[in-house]
């Protein structure tokens, strides 16, 4: 009861500080201490998302898409290579510092070469959100997996446990926390991956909507697909929050307990 209550307490101080600062913005709109055509009031930005909700639908459809597939692709590529680098020292050394390097490079100076390499389709805009979002997921899990507890990987290999039972009773569970937390941050970067790679080309897409209304300088409908494009990877999220309770139940069996 405690905690729920404390829960409650967190929530209403998050949404007091978002509705604070709505009105501050909607005064100094009101007011005109910011010209309007620089920044347009959230009245404004609610009627705009309203006039072109469906346009806005129809593309985060193509946005969604492309970050589904390149999200789940990035997903089995950085787990698998998590499995690998736990499983091979040697595979650690040498493609460790290759993963880390990949994400040296500013993603808006990939995207050009990707589509000049790959086209305007769908390809390049992939591509550029596995290369985001695996990072994540192979550092995350690789980190699980060698925090599983050490005595325990003993005694089962004293009671003769092969590697397999041993990564599916011990470092497989170990892992999970880091995985749904690195997947919580792949998730918000597919998003972002997939409007930057639509910036430089395509019919459809937030990132292409996004292109045109700043070419006719309609900030009102700027703000309305950034506002869309926030509240799509914080539902994301919240999905995989409840996947994780799903998929990790004695979890909240602990907090239960606390």
């Amino acid at each position: 009861m405690k905690r729920k209550s404390q829960n409650i307490i967190n929530k209403f101080y998050s949404v007091s500080a978002v509705l604070l600062l709505l009105v501050v913005w909607q005064l100094v709109c009101s007011f005109s201490i910011v010209p309007e055509f620089m920044l347009p009031s959230p009245a404004k930005v609610v009627q705009a998302f309203i006039n072109d909700f469906g346009l806005l639908m129809s593309h985060s459809v193509t946005s969604l898409m492309e970050a589904g597939i390149g999200l789940a692709l990035g997903v089995l590529i950085g787990f698998i290579a998590a499995v690998l680098m736990d499983h091979y020292d040697w595979l650690y050394k040498g493609l460790y510092p290759l993963i880390v390097l990949t994400q040296t490079i500013p993603t808006v100076a990939i995207a050009p070469l990707l589509v000049l390499w790959l086209g305007y389709e769908m390809a390049p805009k992939v591509v550029l959100i596995i290369i985001v979002t695996f990072f994540p997921i192979a550092v995350g899990v690789l980190n699980g997996f060698r925090s599983a507890d050490k005595d325990t990987i003993h005694l089962l290999r004293s009671m003769g446990a092969g590697k397999v039972q041993i990564f599916w009773h011990v470092k497989f569970p170990s892992a999970l926390g880091a995985f749904f937390s690195s997947l919580r941050i792949s998730i918000s970067y597919s998003i972002v991956g997939a409007v930057i790679a639509e910036w430089l080309g395509g019919t459809s897409g937030l990132g292409v909507y996004m292109t045109r209304v700043r070419k006719s300088f309609a900030f009102d409908k700027m703000f309305a697909v950034i506002f869309l494009i926030s509240f799509l990877s914080l539902l994301l999220m919240a999905l995989i929050a409840v996947l994780q309770k799903k998929c990790m139940p004695w979890e909240q069996v602990k907090k239960e307990e606390e």
